[in-house]
Parts: C-alpha cells; structure tokens; sequence
C-alpha cells in the first residue's frame, strides 16, 4: 500500500501529461483532467488514512515497504523502500491532506487557462516526489524525492514562461536549492562511508550508541552539512531568497509550495534524523541561531511590503525559522506541530489571496485595495481566521504551536536561552503586526481600487470558498490534534530548566499578550487616516528604504557572486580558454595542414621531367641505402 500511495500522483502526472497534453485537452476535457488530477490525491489520502489506522493497530510497529532493489555496489544494497512510522505518517496525512483541498481550489482558479491539464500534471508530479521524500526510507530515497521537488518547483513557479520574470525565478529557485544540496551529498556521503548504509532508522540508532560503539564521524559534522541542505530547501539564510521570488507562479502553486511540500522538507529531514542532532549539540546551536535569525528578519521585510503574495513569503520564511528554532533547542516534535498548523493557516491565507486577485482581475498591490470585507464575505472571514491563527489568536491553531516554541526555546535543557525567547517573541509581535496590516489594507478602510476594477469584484466560485472554509476551520481548531503529544513516543520532548518553571503560565499570558499587541499597532496605524501611515513612514523613511529593499541582498550577491562570475566566464572561460586555448588549437591545427598540404601541392605540379628526376633520385637513396646495409 506504500508504494501504491506514492505511485498515485505519479500516474495523475502520466495520464494527464500524455492525454491532457501531448494526444490534446479538447479530446478528454476538462472532467477527466479533474477526475485524474483531484481524484489520485484524494485517493492517496484515504490510503494514507487507512494505513495510519493499520499502524495502530499493529502497536506503532514501524511498517517497511520495499519495491525493489535499485543497485548493488560490492555487499552494499540500495534498496527503493518505503518507511511508515507517526513521524512519516503525520507528514503524509499533510502533503496528500492540504495537497488534496488545493488541487481542488486550482479547478476554480485555472479554469480558463490554456494549459489546464499541464497545470495538474505538474502539481500530481509534485506531490509523488513529496511523498517519495517523507515515505523514503533511506536517505537516498529521500534525496530523489528531495531532488524532484525542486525539479517539479521549477516547472509550476515558471509555469508561466512566456513572462521571462517568472521563468527567471524557476531558475533562480531551482540554481539555489542546488547550492544547498552540495552540503546534504557531502553529509550522506560521510554517513555511508562510516556505517555503511544510508537507512534513516539504523543511522540514528548507530548514534544512539556512544563510547567505543559510536559511529566514527562526527555528528556536528553531518548535522552541519545535512543543515546546509535544509536552508536551501526551506529558505533559511543565507540561501532564503529564492523563496519570495516563488510567487511568479500561479496562487495554487504558492500555497502548496510554502504550505504543505517543499519548504517543510528541511525542517522533516532534521526532525527525521534526530538521532543524529541529540548527539550534535554543536549543529543544533547553529540550527537554532540561524533559525531565529531567520525569523526576526524575514518579519521585519515582511511589515513594509506591498505585493499580497509578497508579505504571506516573507511570512512563510519567518515560519520556517521558528520552525528551525523549535528543532535547535531540541523540540523536534514541536517543530512538526507548527509544520501541520502553519499547513493550514498558511494555504488559507494563500489561497485567499489567490480568490482576492481573481476578485479584483490579477491585481496584487495592497495599495490598490481596501473596503473587500463587503464586496467578497466569505474571503474575508476565512482570510481573518487564518491571520488571527498566525498571529498567535487563542484558541486557534497557531496559538497552540507557537506558544510551544516560544517556551521550548526559552526553557529547553538543550540550549534554551533568554536571548532566543526575547527574538523570537519579538518575532512573534511583528507577525501579528504584519498580518494584521495585511487584512486592514486589503479588505477594511476605504477602498482604493480603479473604477473599472471595482466594478467587476465577485466572489469567487464555489470549488475556492468551499477550500477556504474548510481551511479556515482546520486553522481554528487545528491546534487541538496534540501533535507533539503523538510524535512524543519517537520524537520525546526536552527537559525544561527548573529555573524557569514558574514563569510557564506568565509567558502564556505573554504570548496573547504579543498577539493581541500586533492587532493592536496594526489597528492603530492602518485603521486610522492614511495620513498616519504615511507620516510615520516618512520619519522612518531610512530604514523604510532598507526594508523595503529587503536589505538589498540580491543586490549583494548580485555584486559579490553573480558579477565576478559572469567577468570570470566571459574574460577566463569564454575569451582565453574556448576562443584562444580551444578554438586556438583547434585553428592551428588547420592552419598547419593547410601550409602543409601546400608544400605538399607545390611537388605534385603535373610536369613529367620533374616527377622522372624525383624517381631517380628514389632510386639512388634507394640504392645507396641498400650498399650500406650489405
């Protein structure tokens, strides 16, 4: 059954990519691309659900799956196998989940584009390639899968390639996911040089064990490189800023893309090996400090955007790194825990900014918003359950998660410090500002929308707020699934110092207390004349310019890396090497076999005394050469 929850999606990818696309749309219709592309998702999920409660059943006995032996190298096998435990099964329930309600809003949104059964051929291909990479047992398994995400994100995030910008930011996602994967083969290839397997499970058994029995590599080491992997995957600096760019693609695409798949796979693959990070405290200072520093900077980009997709980026790295946070100071199954309900708040709030672009015809300048919460109700109220969620509202899903990182890094035995919690809790009160900003400029105040525009805004139909409404609830009560509680029995939580137990119930007040704070800023600054806003982004127009600018990092790397690359390729690579050393030789050979096919021309001149006397003196060499060898 493993192997036939993830060969699914992958059969929606061929049905749709040969019959929808390659033999022609018009032939099978749009019922079959959605009975094909919805239909094996959903088919998958039911699966995943039936095999969770087989899991149970069978006591939470891992269940092992293998399709077939990939190759044998010496008396190493590399095995295609399928691992099934509460770790890959939550994340499964996740992709196939989330992943199942947004190909059914993508039904409603792409409905009138020429490339619909393209469109959901790649989202199936997306989702096998996500589920080869939770389901995988090995961590080579889990790098094909890890590998095809970013080959499936370059496809949807470009999948509009006629724009060059969006085909640009394929590429700039797919070239620095890359970047990050040199670090992850570097930290597979130490593993199996050590212990000679790549199997998740036995690799952080073999580190369980210490003394003479531990493994011959240094797990700071691997964590190390295994993390590089991860920030590239789940855009935590310095390899972040692929991810904004990641918007070019169509609304559905950012949601599954930042919601449910492809940048939660950095955050699964440290949790997944938690083995070997508990014996790695070194790796795991570094995850939580960039983590954190992660979340602090995406929030404070986030706060000046102006582009609606634009902020929920920013908004999903800032989430990522509380994530990252949670697995530094060793909480690993309160990282997974906000993975699920950032799941549900985020596609909530990315599909509802896909509905609110389709209400206003492709519009996506918050400027150019306002006075929405009338004209599109159902939008409105979905989109504000999810940016309470986010924002850290009791009793709704985010509240519940985050309240948990900000503790664990407070308190945590496993590096837990005043000064993380004071970031992130800082963090915390800039989400709640930000999307609280969001909601007020897109759908409250005066509206500041084009006549022509306004007069054409309509809800959407019922394939998109049918979605959103069953995400706005999942974002409401998403907290009371007890992640951390499930995963406990394979992923324990870390000790708490004693020193700051009594603080516990103070720091819950705390955390409503940020939430409530941002709503507050928010409502004051954006709720009152615009003439606020603008003074006070006049005072502050420095830092306005640096934040906004988003600190001018891509410009930085522009400089740094992509210039001197670009003088390199063109004055080392281009002109000395290809056109002097390669097209030199290559140009003197000819050269030297012209001038002597011209020495050679200049004997055969077609006169016979000359050709006579070139024969007698043959024949004297000839001769004498003979005479001195008798």
């Amino acid at each position: 059954m493993l192997t036939l929850i993830v060969l699914l999606p992958l059969l929606g990818f061929v049905l749709n990519g040969v019959l929808a696309t390659r033999l022609g749309g018009n032939r099978v219709g749009k019922p079959f691309v959605i009975a094909v592309g919805c239909g094996l998702p959903l088919l998958a999920f039911v699966l995943v659900v039936n095999l969770l409660i087989d899991l149970q059943d069978s006591g939470w006995v891992p269940l092992v799956e293998t399709a077939y032996r990939w190759a044998t190298v010496g008396d190493s096998a590399f095995e295609i196998a399928f691992y099934f435990d509460r770790l890959s099964a939550v994340m499964a329930l996740v992709v196939t989940g989330v992943g199942s309600v947004i190909h059914i809003y993508s039904v409603g949104y792409m409905a009138h584009d020429k490339s619909f059964g393209r469109f959901f051929a790649y989202l199936n291909l997306f989702l096998f390639f996500m589920l080869l990479l939770v389901l995988g047992r090995s961590l080579l398994v889990l790098f094909v899968g890890w590998e095809g995400v970013g080959l499936a994100s370059y496809l949807l995030i470009g999948f509009w390639y006629d724009d060059l910008a969006n085909a640009r930011a394929g590429k700039k996602a797919f070239i620095t996911n890359r970047i990050g994967d040199a670090g992850f083969l570097l930290g597979m290839f130490l593993l199996f040089q050590a212990l000679g397997t790549l199997d998740m499970d036995r690799i952080n058994t073999a580190f369980a064990f210490t003394g003479t029995s531990a493994p011959a590599v240094s797990a700071s080491l691997v964590g190390i490189l295994l993390f590089i992997g991860a920030t590239g995957k789940s855009a935590q600096i310095p390899l972040h800023v692929w991810l904004p760019d990641a918007m070019a693609g169509p609304t559905p695409v950012s949601a599954l893309i930042h919601a449910a798949t492809m940048v939660t796979a950095g955050v699964y693959l440290v949790a997944r090996m938690s083995g070997v990070y508990l014996q790695a405290p070194e790796a795991s200072m570094v995850i939580a400090v960039v983590g954190v520093a992660t979340a602090f900077f995406a929030a404070t980009v986030a706060m000046v955007q102006t582009d609606i997709k634009k902020v929920l980026a920013y908004s999903t790295v800032s989430q990522l790194g509380f994530m990252f946070l949670a697995l530094g100071v060793g909480a690993y199954g309160v990282a997974i825990f906000h993975v699920v309900t950032h799941a549900f708040f985020k596609a909530c709030l990315f599909l509802g900014a896909g509905s609110v672009i389709h209400a206003l015809g492709g519009e996506q300048d918050l400027r150019k918003m306002g006075g929405l919460a009338r004209r599109i109700p159902v939008t409105f109220v979905t989109f504000a359950v999810a940016t309470a969620a986010i924002a850290g509202i009791p009793p709704l899903a985010g509240f519940f998660s985050k309240d948990e990182i900000l503790w664990f890094a407070l308190a945590s035995t496993r590096g837990g410090s005043v000064l993380l919690f004071g970031v992130a809790a800082l963090t915390a009160l800039m989400t709640a500002f930000y999307m609280f900003r969001l909601l007020w400029l897109a759908f409250l105040g005066r509206s500041r929308m084009e006549p022509k525009v306004e007069q054409h805004v309509h809800e959407s139909p019922l394939s998109m707020t049918g979605v959103l409404m069953l995400l706005a609830v999942l974002s409401a009560m998403g907290g009371l699934f007890a992640v951390p509680h499930f995963l406990e029995p394979q992923l324990p939580l870390p000790g708490t110092q004693e020193s700051w137990h009594f603080f516990h119930r103070p720091l819950l007040v705390l955390s409503v207390l940020i939430a409530l704070g941002g709503l507050a800023g928010a409502a004051y600054v954006y709720g009152g004349p615009p003439a606020r806003a603008e003074a006070l982004r006049e005072r502050y127009a420095g830092l306005h310019r640096w934040l906004s600018g988003k600190y001018f990092i891509d410009e930085l790397y522009e400089r740094l890396i992509g210039r001197p690359l670009v003088w390199v390729s063109d004055h080392v690579f281009l002109r000395l090497g290809d056109r002097r050393v390669l097209d030199g030789t290559l140009d003197g050979m000819a050269a030297l076999g012209q001038r002597g096919a011209a020495l050679l021309g200049r004997v055969q001149t077609g006169q016979l005394h000359l050709y006579a006397w070139l024969v007698l003196i043959g024949i004297v060499g000839a001769l004498l050469w003979s005479w001195r060898h008798v």
